[in-house]
């Protein structure tokens, strides 16, 4: 890339391009008069007030305001830099891209890390062909293909998601990879390789997913271990990187697209193989969060296409809060969502293998509701024939019922709560507009009687996350300080993940968290410390004082590990001394900041 596009370029790209046409891919229009109204792709709404002016090249909402030229719509609809709209524009409306070396003579800044973002596409691309090619071609990659075969996909399945396999050989892919003319110190920061011992191969041994963009350009992977040593993890996948953010990318959202805007629907799922089953069972809108935590700017990714989503994530605990949260986060964008309840099997692929593409389909076509969901299960969770469990049970339901986004959906969702529990609306009613008291008031979750319940200790660690629950308000400028803070005490670490959790969702409040803790000794000491108002007069001040506190005892951990790594530290090769150079550097830092 010599240096940035050209302003005569971009006037030529706004020229050509017909922003009606390319409005049109992501949202209806109609014409009134000389100019165009549709609803928003940008937010949910039923009544159009998105305006489209053909002759002034200008797209308006004047409901969210969302407003621009044809370059700034790209950006926005599909979260792509401006680089990459004005790339995509060029290639519609075949223009030729002319770049400028002169900083003087154009118009608006180039994107810094575009030419580095390609580099590393191209790498990825190559090394997913060469895995590709190991699967399909080599004696290696024959358990690999085996194993796939026998989870029942096609060879034409196995070539549209370009699976492949990553040979055990650990030095393998960096020497093929230089042999290519491909640098050492742009390996280094590929993400392909240790980042200690940079000449070892993230990868080995694995069935090799490449994760696509929107666009088919391969900017990541996923790797399935093919043995069974407990040590590895069974799934190992790329960091984050200047090509690949994790939460703003799907896998398969490139294969699915034109399926989701045709169906006005779409399939979250939780894995590469369940993604993958429903893709070859001729259900093409299904993609994955890659990984079961959903987040808002994957649900923008989607939001433009499609008016309903489908959730099919596994039925375990972690599957089950999975599910919850994206309920709460598509319900806060107004979006319908429904449940998919596998009864065939564990998951899609499962069925897909032992019963069939007609019977998974049949799956996705008998959905139910996300309320018919949650009231199923709280009236398994909950002991719905007694006052305390109905309590408890709609203090559950309130969270949903918060994340509707209109005064009709809520009340009708209170009045299902109701008849499904047999309870006066008055009386839920009232507690629904008291919930922060009533949540005091309730301990929420049923210990289980066949456990013994050993007692939590209030340590500092508790304390201080509990001051922090006391002045929720607070979280949302303390927080950055607890992210270097590693959590000793189980109980503490839980309560944080439960706290950041809520805030993800939007939902920081004492009902939201005690919603998520599934431990009654935790939930009983949040409810009596808020309860007798211990730190309810706490200062912003002594919040971070307390921060402080853990911050110093984390670091005081993590420096005994060292002393104790550095004094069994046996010094052989080469880089056994650039490691342990590494170890002493690492103890001076932390002594450092203990001094301080």
């Amino acid at each position: 890339m010599a240096g940035y596009i050209s302003k005569e370029t971009i006037e030529e790209i706004q020229q050509k391009a017909d922003v009606v046409s390319i409005i049109s891919e992501y949202t209806k229009l109609e014409k009134r008069g000389t100019d165009y109204w549709g609803c928003c792709p940008f937010h949910h709404e039923k009544t159009p007030s998105f305006h489209v002016e053909p002759d002034k090249r200008f797209f308006y909402c004047f409901s969210c305001h969302a407003g621009g030229n044809v370059i700034k719509f790209l950006m926005e609809v599909e979260k792509i830099s401006y680089t990459e709209a004005i790339t995509s524009l060029a290639k519609k409306t075949g223009t030729e891209i002319i770049y400028s070396g002169n900083a003087q003579n154009f118009s608006t800044i180039e994107d810094k890390n575009a030419k580095k973002i390609d580099e590393l596409k191209d790498l990825y691309d190559r090394t997913a062909s060469m895995f590709h090619y190991f699967l399909l071609e080599t004696e290696q990659g024959k358990s690999a293909y085996k194993y796939i075969k026998e989870r029942g996909l096609s060879d034409e399945t196995i070539e549209k998601f370009k699976l492949g396999y990553a040979p055990k050989d650990l030095h393998w892919l960096k020497k093929f990879l230089l042999s290519k003319n491909f640098t050492e110190d742009f390996l280094k920061t590929s993400g392909l390789f240790s980042s200690k011992y940079p000449d070892i191969s993230f990868f080995s041994n694995r069935l090799m997913f490449p994760i696509f963009d929107r666009y088919g350009k391969v900017v990541a992977m996923g790797g399935r271990k093919l043995d069974e040593n407990p040590k590895t993890p069974k799934y190992l996948n790329s960091g984050e990187m200047l090509q690949y953010k994790k939460g703003e990318t799907l896998y398969a959202f490139n294969f699915a697209k034109k399926a989701i805007k045709e169906n006005k629907k779409v399939i979250f799922c939780e894995g590469y193989m369940d993604c993958i089953a429903y893709h070859q069972c001729g259900i093409e809108y299904a993609v994955a969060p890659l990984g079961t935590a959903l987040t808002e700017e994957q649900i923008k990714i989607i939001q433009p296409f499609c008016d309903e989503v489908l959730l099919s994530f596994d039925s375990d605990g972690a599957g089950q809060k999975a599910t919850e949260r994206a309920i709460y986060m598509l319900r806060r964008n107004n979006i319908t969502v429904k449940i998919i309840k596998l009864s065939g099997g564990k998951d899609p692929a499962e069925i897909m293998l032992n019963l069939g593409k007609k019977i998974l389909t049949t799956e996705v076509s008998c959905a139910i509701l996300d309320i018919d969901f949650l009231l199923s299960k709280l009236g398994a969770e909950y002991s719905v024939n007694t006052p305390e469990g109905k309590t408890k049970a709609a203090l559950a339901f309130f969270p949903y019922v918060d994340s509707l986004q209109s005064d009709i959906q809520k009340e009708s969702s209170l009045e299902q709560l109701c008849q499904t529990f047999n309870l006066k609306p008055e009386a839920v009613k009232r507690d629904f507009e008291n919930r922060e008291k009533a949540a005091e008031r309730v301990t929420f979750r049923q210990p289980d009687v066949n456990k013994p319940q050993m007692s939590i200790k209030l340590n500092a660690e508790l304390r201080g996350l509990l001051a922090i629950i006391a002045n929720l308000d607070k979280y949302k400028t303390i927080r950055s300080e607890l992210s270097d803070v590693v959590f000793e005490d189980s109980s503490a670490r839980k309560l944080y993940e439960i706290l950041e959790c809520c805030f993800q969702e939007e939902s920081l409040s004492l009902v939201s968290i005690l919603n998520h803790c599934d431990d009654s000794r935790l939930s009983n000491i949040i409810t009596k410390v808020i309860s007798l108002g211990e730190f309810k007069d706490n200062s912003e001040n002594a919040i971070l004082d307390s921060i402080k506190l853990l911050k110093r005892k984390c670091f005081e951990r993590k420096r005994d590990d060292l002393q104790n790594q550095i004094k069994t530290f046996k010094v052989v090769t080469q880089d056994d001394q650039i490691q342990f150079n590494k170890l002493i550097q690492e103890k001076i830092e932390l002594d450092r900041m203990l001094i301080h």
